[in-house]
């Protein structure tokens, strides 16, 4: 299995980000894809997030990683081995997973913003403490809403951000500032492939406007110490157990369970507030 190396790793310090082609294999993605696309939990713990055009992205998000088929992902040795080269500590928590689903011509887009922008909100001190790790479970590329970052601009620091439709976006007249000096990036993604990026990168995407699909996996990593001083699942500072990369195509089929710690509609609300 592939590892990030110190080259991948200053590249993420330079850039914000860092993509790692076929960190999963076809087999595994296809495990993954099909039990998420099954998963019963997964279709009734989702919610719609409405784009400013009244689009709507799904998602499913949940915070303690069990021992399913997202959660041996999520702790597998690759993932958590990365975060703890590209954050610099060993001591690695997850925040949260979120199973994105852009379903064909109605997925809707996201707008410019921080992952950071959310999680300042949340409590979290230290943005340098956490990081978002996107696998790939179908193809991303333009036509389907992939991705786009803004290289280099995790180094602005945080921007402000407001409510654009149920999202919040980062203040645009730092964006486009922004995007007269530093360069815009698709990031077009093949099932397996894997992007880390940090927590102040700035990004979005557009609305699916092909035949197919677009879904993705992010998990959401925070270093211990970054204790958030809100309310928050204790997951962010729980270190988390490795599993051995072999674990996904080891794995009994089993998706979610019903104690899963899902986010509900009505709790985002609340933690946007």
């Amino acid at each position: 299995m592939e590892h990030l190396t110190k080259q991948q790793k200053e590249k993420y310090d330079l850039e914000g980000y860092v993509i790692v082609r076929n960190f999963f294999s076809k087999p595994e993605i296809d495990i993954l894809y099909s039990i998420a696309t099954d998963d019963q939990l997964i279709k009734k713990n989702a919610f719609d997030l409405n784009d400013q055009s009244g689009k709507k992205t799904k998602l499913t998000l949940w915070f303690t990683p069990g021992s399913d088929a997202y959660g041996l992902l999520t702790r597998s040795e690759r993932m958590v081995k990365g975060a703890r080269l590209l954050l610099e500590e060993d001591n690695v928590c997850h925040f949260h997973s979120k199973l994105m689903q852009k379903e064909p011509k109605v997925g809707g887009a996201w707008e410019w913003h921080q992952d950071y922008g959310y999680w300042y909100k949340n409590g979290f001190l230290y943005p340098d403490a956490l990081i978002s790790v996107m696998v790939a479970l179908t193809e991303a590329n333009i036509e389907n809403g992939c991705l786009q970052v803004i290289k280099g601009s995790h180094k602005l620091g945080r921007v402000e951000h407001s409510f654009a439709g149920d999202q919040q976006g980062a203040d645009m007249e730092f964006v486009n500032e922004c995007l007269k000096t530093l360069e815009h990036v698709y990031v077009e993604l093949q099932p397996g492939d894997t992007l880390f990026f940090h927590s102040n990168l700035l990004h979005r995407s557009e609305a699916n406007n092909a035949d197919y699909p677009r879904w993705s996996l992010i998990s959401a990593y925070n270093l211990s110490y970054n204790k958030p001083f809100k309310p928050n699942n204790s997951s962010c500072t729980t270190i988390l157990e490795t599993v051995p990369d072999s674990a996904i195509l080891e794995h009994d089929g089993k998706g979610l369970s019903d104690a899963s710690d899902f986010l509900e509609k009505d709790m985002d609300e609340a933690l946007k507030k």
